[in-house]
């Protein structure tokens, strides 16, 4: 995890940022230039007016474009994680300058949900995981013609993480949003996330974001459950 994104960011022509995670869900304005992106959602390279939506805890890793980029992060909750585009996002730029929740709600107005480029098979095996984190990689890799060594090195260079481990995050977010939106007995809600029980849910949810499930729930020892 790296610290909270500044509200303004201006990125460096051909920066890059390892794959990384931020504990506050928000909202990521390209406002010029553009940066590729390689997270949760999929991989898209993104230009002046595209928006990238990051739920709390998403991991993703950046490449910025030659041209380098001026970005707009604005803490903008409750929206599920992918791609979007908006028609003016100077207007967005400009009253963040004055008031950045007005220029959130502004944002969130103004979003047109734009898909992932599926550019090759990784981009294929992200989305089924996201859909079913129970996916069977052996058998996925067969299907796709695929040896097992090739499917996990493959998969890390294009988002910077094993197959395994894209999973086991996933199942840990998945939790920890029912955790936190949910009264249900945390033995339940383990299971229909995916895992045994509940104490492997809680090691996956502690090692994801630095806090048990029961933490989370109670929303103390300084835990932000993001705006």
């Amino acid at each position: 995890m790296i610290a909270e994104p500044p509200v303004r960011q201006n990125l460096a022509p051909r920066e890059r940022f390892g794959r990384h995670r931020h504990e506050r869900a928000y909202v990521a304005l390209v406002l010029r230039g553009g940066y590729h992106e390689a997270g949760e959602a999929g991989r898209r390279r993104l230009v002046a007016g595209d928006v990238a939506i990051h739920e709390m805890f998403d991991g993703h890793l950046n490449a910025v474009a030659p041209t380098g980029a001026v970005v707009l992060n604005l803490e903008v909750g409750g929206l599920a994680g992918g791609f979007a585009t908006i028609a003016d996002p100077d207007a967005v730029a400009r009253l963040a300058e004055r008031d950045a929740i007005a220029a959130g709600a502004l944002l969130r107005a103004s979003l047109v949900p734009i898909t992932p480029q599926a550019l090759d098979w990784p981009d294929l095996l992200a989305r089924d995981l996201a859909a079913d984190p129970g996916l069977a990689l052996g058998d996925w890799a067969r299907a796709q013609g695929l040896a097992a060594e090739t499917l996990s090195r493959g998969f890390g260079r294009a988002f910077g993480i094993s197959p395994k481990r894209f999973r086991y995050e996933g199942r840990a977010r998945t939790a920890l949003r029912a955790v936190i939106a949910a009264a249900a007995p945390l033995a339940d809600l383990a299971l229909e996330a995916g895992f045994a029980d509940q104490a492997h849910m809680s090691r996956a949810v502690s090692d994801l974001t630095g806090h048990a499930p029961g933490v989370w729930r109670r929303g103390s020892s300084g835990c932000k459950t993001a705006a």
